[in-house]
């Protein structure tokens, strides 16, 4: 009785997994994409100057566009891309790409770890303020990708503000599809991070 019981039991289960399983293939998948955002390190040649660390706290990103689906703007409405999300939450990513960005300078500015915070001079705090799709020409026209940074520098003994800046790129998709949409988000987050380590080289050293 005890053996016919289990014999049922796995039977049942095995039958509710295959129609669990079933059930996938109706499912419409989203495309990912990646934020790749690779700068010229050329562009961001600094004179050489001793190297001095910047710690950069977790960086604020406008909540409609923080998560991973892609933020349109059409005039006062707002919407997401359908069948198409980030690999990750886009504020993951950009925060990805400024680390890369620091990486790839070849300037005095470098970013420390948590760990590492009696080596950094500097706090850098970054604040993104739009990272989205404008369709300003209308709904089947190629739309404009709009990417805003606020950045400020603050000196981590004495909590002085060394400078603030905003950092902004707009960048026409060549297109009116995903693939060129995340092309243009790559150039115009390119665009905006080379300002930022290049100014970043300028003023976060010490004494500047």
């Amino acid at each position: 009785m005890i053996a016919a019981l289990r014999a049922l039991s796995l039977t049942a289960a095995a039958l509710a997994l295959s129609a669990c399983v079933s059930l996938l293939p109706d499912a419409e998948p989203s495309q990912l994409y990646r934020l790749e955002a690779a700068i010229d390190p050329a562009a961001t040649v600094a004179p050489p100057a001793p190297t001095f660390g910047l710690v950069l706290p977790s960086s604020g990103f406008v909540q409609a566009a923080s998560g991973d689906r892609i933020l349109t703007v059409t005039g006062d409405e707002v919407a997401y891309i359908a069948g198409a999300r980030w690999v990750a939450p886009a504020s993951e990513l950009f925060e990805e790409a400024v680390e890369r960005a620091f990486d790839a300078n070849a300037g005095p500015a470098r970013l420390v770890t948590r760990g590492e915070m009696r080596n950094a001079e500097s706090v850098l705090r970054l604040d993104v303020r739009r990272f989205e799709v404008v369709y300003d020409r209308g709904q089947d026209a190629a739309p404009l990708v709009r990417v805003r940074l606020r950045a400020t520098l603050v000196n981590r003994a004495d909590r002085a503000l060394l400078d603030e800046e905003v950092f902004e790129a707009e960048v026409r998709a060549s297109d009116n599809r995903v693939s060129a949409i995340i092309a243009a988000f790559d150039a115009g987050t390119a665009q905006v991070l080379t300002q930022l380590v290049d100014w970043s080289n300028r003023v976060g050293a010490p004494g500047t």
